[in-house]
């Protein structure tokens, strides 16, 4: 049976490079505010979704695309990040009162939220990786500091790196790349092979503040968004410099004056699991996909009706998960009642995220 009964064309259009949202189907009783970020479980199609109405929200997707409510984790201020175990087990959230708590639903029993890591300030960001055979969680926070968590035991972090005075806005990992976007625009890169290290830290190439970065699938590099609508694709190693480079996205032109474009920011990046292509999705409204390797947009979609603040794809890539949220970019005054707040999960089906034929890394 195919993806959310859809049939191998659907999300398709008649030309192109143009999709449509046709099929999408919105998720169940979703939070009631803001979605912060998505994250799917690496071993089922469960969805993890942290929202500023303090709460974090497992979602089962179904074959149909209809969703189930299976697990909330409640905090005492907005949950800013979400995260999965590396097996795709346990759920952590955390927030903007400086705690991450971690659920087990591979646990069988009665499922509870335990408090796994604290910082002086908010935690904007929370990931796990895996080091010889043993899972770790890093939390990036307002208070300028990266910590690494060992779960096995209560206490202290085990590894702490400071990042000058410098709030984390954003975060990611893959492999043994770590990367921390900081305010000022500064970007760091830590190896987490064996013992984890600081690599270097590198100015955006972008010129406006960074609203995201997310990590090559095969972990050479990441890309970058920023408010200025504009995305980076950048590589970690000096060698492959020269691959390096940016491009314009979610802009639109103004019909009432000439060579005059309204700027949108670059919100969230997600790089697909199999493919290696990856999305972009901004205040704009829209989504895009990309392929870095032939600097090639492979489909843009219509317009959703609000601002996506977040997306995810699932495990196997036929998921494409998107939040239509408020993304405070005008401030705490804009957040009205009317605006849109739901979560749409887009079925990947056709060459919708395939690399153009023959693409290869330049």
């Amino acid at each position: 049976m195919s993806l959310f009964g859809q049939s191998n064309t659907a999300g398709t259009s008649t030309t192109n490079t143009q999709g449509d949202t046709k099929g999408d189907r919105a998720v169940t009783d979703p939070p009631s505010d803001s979605v912060s970020e998505l994250a799917f479980s690496s071993a089922a199609d469960l969805l993890a979704v942290g929202s500023w109405d303090n709460q974090c929200r497992v979602y089962q997707v179904k074959p149909d695309g209809t969703t189930e409510g299976k697990h909330i984790i409640k905090a005492e201020k907005p949950v800013l990040g979400v995260c999965w175990s590396t097996n795709g087990q346990q759920v952590v959230a955390a927030g903007a009162d400086g705690w991450a708590q971690i659920s087990d639903l591979g646990s069988g029993g009665q499922i509870t939220a335990t408090q796994c890591a604290k910082h002086d300030d908010a935690i904007k960001s929370a990931k796990m990786f895996n080091s010889g055979g043993q899972d770790y969680l890093v939390t990036g926070g307002w208070d300028a500091k990266i910590k690494i968590w060992d779960l096995r035991t209560q206490g202290n972090s085990i590894l702490e790196f400071d990042l000058g005075g410098k709030k984390c806005y954003t975060m990611d990992i893959k492999n043994e790349l770590l990367v921390v976007g900081t305010e000022d625009r500064a970007i760091n890169m830590y190896s987490l092979r064996n013992t984890p290290s600081f690599h270097k830290t590198i100015t955006s190439p972008l010129k406006w503040q960074t609203r995201v970065v997310s990590c090559f699938t095969d972990a050479t590099g990441f890309a970058v968004g920023s408010i200025e609508g504009r995305c980076a694709i950048q590589y970690a190693d000096d060698k492959d410099s020269g691959l390096n480079f940016s491009f314009k996205c979610h802009r639109q032109q103004d019909t009432t004056q000439r060579d005059v474009a309204k700027v949108y920011s670059v919100n969230a990046i997600s790089f697909h699991p199999v493919h290696g292509t990856f999305s972009t999705a901004g205040s704009d409204g829209t989504f895009h996909f990309w392929d870095k390797d032939a600097k090639h947009r492979l489909k843009g979609y219509p317009e959703v009706g609000g601002s996506i603040s977040s997306t995810a794809f699932n495990s196997t890539g036929s998921i494409f998960a998107y939040a239509v949220s408020y993304d405070w970019s005008k401030g705490y005054g804009f957040n009205t009642p009317n605006l849109a707040n739901k979560i749409m999960l887009h079925p990947i089906v056709g060459d919708e995220c395939k690399p153009r034929p023959g693409s290869k890394k330049r």
